[in-house]
Order: structure tokens, then C-alpha cells, then sequence
């Protein structure tokens, strides 16, 4: 079964290019700088009009090869980098043709690109030291599970590059393949089938689960009810609301029905065009709610995961402030905070427990770690954590268990 959708890691090439980039504009910038210094002191010396005079035809040439230096630097990083973004790029292009702007701006690319080249050269060289180890060789597979309002994609990875790295490091990754929106026992009926169906084609006996957000409660609720405990090693349930959202409560409650059909309308007619095939955006939120999960777990906690041979785990993180998310978690962070205390920016930190084993995340940085974080939504390189080593690390731990 050929099941892979990993986004394409930066290669060595890409990394060089990226190196090369930065090094372009570092010298572009530094020239540029000691060239200006250097002709104002021929101005004030000889006067501008002796020094044009005798100057001219180097100042061309000098002109057209720092034209040629700036432009292959910054091509290269705008081609390469991850870390720049879609707002920094705009940034530059927009105040490339304003002095002294465009030189804080150029600082400001050259500081980024550096950082994120630093970090992949380090990470790459980190991952051929240790390529021969497989750190990541599970006795069982990898099935990936998403949260709610995804789908796992062909070219836009739920999990960013985190399936990337673990497969460098000896993971064989599968998904769960579920539809965006459902109530948790339809969720799960489709997690039960693509379990069996993994099991079945690949003759691989049972499978670690690694579920993010709501695809942990689906992922509960098919191993508890579904007869599905035997096909599976392990559960990981990551920042998944176990007991839910009082703030969820509080929003189905609150907002005016004609409102909620709208939105859920559109959802649905959306995500039926992206292939659900029943999406339901009320069911989905409603089994998010605080009343609605606790029930879920009354109901699937009366199973013994442990008898039935299933090592279970939980992992939530803690957003700190509400710049350390991207919209919308920036705007829902204090909202959540009020209902459900330190949360993610969706899911309260009380919620996330579950399981034998619970790790809290919190960033030793100014930068706290979001829910969209945990699945490297943004692709971005955290100062104080590193997502895709952290996931390098939860694997090599679940084969260190013999799973």
C-alpha cells in the first residue's frame, strides 16, 4: 500500500542554495555599506564633481555587480526558505525601492534566512549521524490521525514536516484517511475500517496511533467500541480535549441558530467539494463541547486499554500568551483562558490528560506552543522547541517500548 503525502524535506540542495542566498546578501549589504562610506569620504575629499569624474566607470561596474549579488541572494532565499513566510517576502518587495527601509528589511531577511539555514544544516547533519541507528523503526507502523476540520491531503500535509523527519529516521507513516467533520462514532467508524484495512494489506499485525486534537476522541472511541484494541500497539492522543471545551458550550449556546446553520452550511458544501462525503459541522462541534466529551470519556474510559495490550498517552502544550499564536488562536487564546484556564488557544490544559503516561509542553522561551503548533501547521522553526525533534523522540521511545 502506497499511502505516502509527505511534504518534500529541505534537501541538501535546497539548504546550500538557502546558505549561498544569505551569503549573497550578507556580502551585498556589507559592500554596500563600506562603498557608501568610502565614496562619501571621496566626496567630502575631492568635491562630487572631480569624483564622478574619475569615478564613473568604476561606479557602473561596481553598481552592475551589486546588482548581480543582490538579486542571486535574493532569489535564492525567496526560492528556499520556509522560515521568511508569505508577509516578510511581500515586506521586502514592497520596500525594496525605499532607502534606508529597504536596508532595515534586507537585515531583517538576512537574520531569518541565517537562523533557518544554520538550523537545517545542524538538523541534517544530526539525522546522518544518527541515519544508520533508525531510531524511528517501529516494531508496528505509524497511523497518523487528524483533528477535526482537515483532511489528509495529497500536496498539503496535515502534519507538516513531521512525517518527513520521522520517515528519515526508519517511520513507516500511514493516515487516517477519515472525513473533516463528523460526531466522534462516525469518526470512528471510518478510523475502525482504515485500521482493518491497514492490518489487512500490509499483514503488519497492529499499528501506533498518534492522534491529534478531536482524531483522539475518534481514535478512543474505535479502539474502545469497535472491536479494533487487537490491531493496535499504542495510542498517543496529542492536545486532544479528553474532557472538552467549556467554551464550545458556551458558543453553540450563545450564537444565534440562524448563524450556525449559515456557517455550517457553507462548511459542509465546502468540504463536500474536498471530498467528505458527509461532512457535519454541528455534530463535530457539539462532540467538542464539555458536556458532550465528558460523556464521550465516561463511555470509552470504561474500557481497559491496558488488559486489552494498548499502551496509551497523552501530550498537551501551553500557549503562554496570545502572540505566540497565528490567527485564529491569537484572537481565541484570552477567550479560552476564561472558560478553560492555560490552554493551547483552542484546548484548556485540565483536558488534556489521558492515558498511563502524560507530558505537558512548555516552552523554557518567551514563545509558547500552540495547538496548531503541535502538527507544525505553520512550518515554523520555534526558538526553545523544535517540533519535528520532538516527534523524532516520541517514536523512538514507542520502539524503545518494543511497539
Amino acid at each position: 500500500m502506497n499511502d505516502r503525502r509527505t511534504e518534500k524535506p529541505l534537501t541538501v540542495a535546497r539548504i546550500t542554495m538557502l546558505w549561498m542566498g544569505n551569503l549573497f546578501l550578507t556580502i551585498f549589504l556589507v559592500s554596500v555599506v563600506l562603498l557608501g562610506i568610502w565614496f562619501i569620504s571621496r566626496l567630502i575629499h575631492d568635491g562630487v564633481k572631480d569624483s564622478f569624474a574619475s569615478l564613473w566607470a568604476p561606479l557602473i561596474m561596481i553598481f552592475l555587480l551589486e546588482l548581480v549579488v543582490f538579486w542571486a541572494g535574493i532569489i535564492m532565499v525567496y526560492i528556499t526558505s520556509v522560515q521568511l513566510g508569505v508577509r516578510m517576502r511581500i515586506l521586502g518587495l514592497l520596500c525594496g525601492m525605499i532607502p534606508i527601509v529597504h536596508l532595515v528589511v534586507l537585515v531583517m531577511i538576512i537574520n531569518i534566512t541565517g537562523r533557518e539555514a544554520r538550523f537545517e544544516r545542524a538538523k541534517m547533519k544530526l539525522d546522518e549521524q544518527r541515519s544508520s541507528q533508525q531510531i524511528c523503526k517501529t516494531k508496528y507502523p505509524i497511523l497518523m490521525v487528524h483533528g477535526v476540520f482537515f483532511r489528509d491531503m495529497k500536496h498539503l500535509n496535515y502534519w507538516g514536516r513531521v512525517p518527513g523527519e520521522l520517515e528519515k529516521n526508519g517511520a513507516t507513516i500511514y493516515y487516517g484517511n477519515h472525513q473533516s467533520a463528523l460526531s466522534v462514532e462516525n469518526s470512528a467508524a471510518e478510523l475502525a475500517a482504515r485500521i482493518k484495512e491497514i492490518v489487512e494489506e500490509t499483514g503488519c499485525e497492529k499499528l501506533n496511533i498518534i492522534a491529534h486534537s478531536k482524531g483522539g476522541l475518534d481514535t478512543k472511541w474505535a479502539v474502545s467500541a469497535l472491536g479494533v484494541s487487537p490491531y493496535v500497539a499504542s495510542i498517543t492522543t496529542v492536545n486532544t480535549p479528553h474532557q472538552g471545551c467549556e467554551f464550545a458550550d458556551y458558543l453553540l449556546t450563545k450564537a444565534p441558530a440562524g448563524l450556525r446553520d449559515k456557517v455550517a452550511a457553507a462548511y459542509n458544501g465546502t468540504f463536500k467539494k474536498l471530498g467528505d462525503t458527509t461532512p457535519s459541522f454541528i455534530d463535530a462541534v457539539t462532540d467538542l463541547t464539555a458536556s458532550r466529551c465528558r460523556q464521550i470519556s465516561e463511555y470509552t474510559d470504561k474500557f481497559d486499554f491496558h488488559a486489552a495490550g494498548v499502551y496509551t498517552q497523552s501530550i498537551g502544550s501551553w500557549m503562554k500568551k496570545a502572540t505566540s499564536g497565528a490567527f485564529p488562536l491569537n484572537m481565541s487564546y484570552s477567550f479560552v483562558n476564561k472558560f478553560d484556564g492555560p490552554n493551547d488557544g483552542l484546548v484548556g490544559e485540565p483536558s488534556f490528560h489521558w492515558g498511563e503516561r502524560y507530558t505537558f509542553l512548555e516552552n523554557k522561551k518567551k514563545r509558547g506552543i500552540s495547538h496548531a503548533d503541535m502538527i507544525d501547521l505553520s512550518r515554523e522553526n520555534i526558538v526553545g522547541f523544535d517540533i519535528r525533534e520532538f516527534y523524532v523522540q516520541l517514536v523512538a521511545d514507542l520502539k524503545n517500548r518494543g511497539l
